[in-house]
């Protein structure tokens, strides 16, 4: 009779979720979940030359891992769960030694390569297809609960223990050397290198900003 009860619950439980469309795998919002996780398998694969495999890259990419994670506590954090989405990011943190704060928002296709270290604030923003290394910082300058953090562009390098702070806007394809501290905007496709940082600007990146 107990396991007759059981699996009944469990039916019931099961079906409620599945009209609720949670772990439905055919359903919109699931389909778009997987495709993420695929697409962030597919850049370790494409950018991290020790990453021999799909199955090594899932196991032994702490990177990786602090930003499946991050997915769940952004999404936590914007539903409302922010005390829950706080004790997960901790844990991420214990685990992976990445910090990213749920309130930040992460974009498609990034890797984090190695990844100790990394920081990366509450109203920080990163673009797609960005490869940052251990140590690199996005912080905040004041004291302001607004935009207080870098917003990243897409396709930017962080090198390792890169450190960018304020609000400011680092552009596409931009490059951050390794060490540099950078508190001042990037063109798009320059480089910025040193501490603190100066900034090579590329004949065409610079007639772009100047158009």
């Amino acid at each position: 009779m107990e396991c007759k009860l059981t699996a009944r619950l469990k039916e019931d439980w099961l079906s409620l979720i599945s009209r609720q469309g949670w772990f439905c795998l055919e359903c919109p919002r699931m389909v778009s979940i997987v495709e993420r996780f695929r697409e962030d398998v597919q850049a370790v694969l494409d950018r991290d030359p020790a990453a021999r495999g799909a199955l090594e890259a899932i196991l032994f990419s702490p990177g990786m891992h602090a930003l499946w994670m991050h997915r769940l506590n952004h999404w936590l954090w914007r539903a409302n769960f922010k005390l829950l989405a706080r004790i997960l990011a901790h844990f991420t943190r214990m685990f992976t030694g990445v910090e990213i704060h749920p309130g930040a928002r992460i974009g498609r296709r990034v890797v984090i390569d190695h990844g100790m270290g990394i920081v990366i604030g509450e109203t920080a923003e990163v673009g797609d297809d960005v490869l940052m290394y251990h140590g690199v910082t996005l912080g905040g300058t004041g004291f302001t609960r607004e935009k207080r953090h870098p917003t990243i562009g897409k396709g930017v390098l962080l090198g390792a223990h890169a450190v960018v702070l304020g609000p400011i806007v680092i552009g596409d394809g931009a490059k951050i050397g390794a060490g540099a501290v950078v508190t001042k905007p990037v063109p798009p496709g320059a480089t910025a290198i040193g501490n603190p940082a100066q900034i090579i600007v590329r004949e065409e990146a610079l007639e772009a900003v100047e158009a």
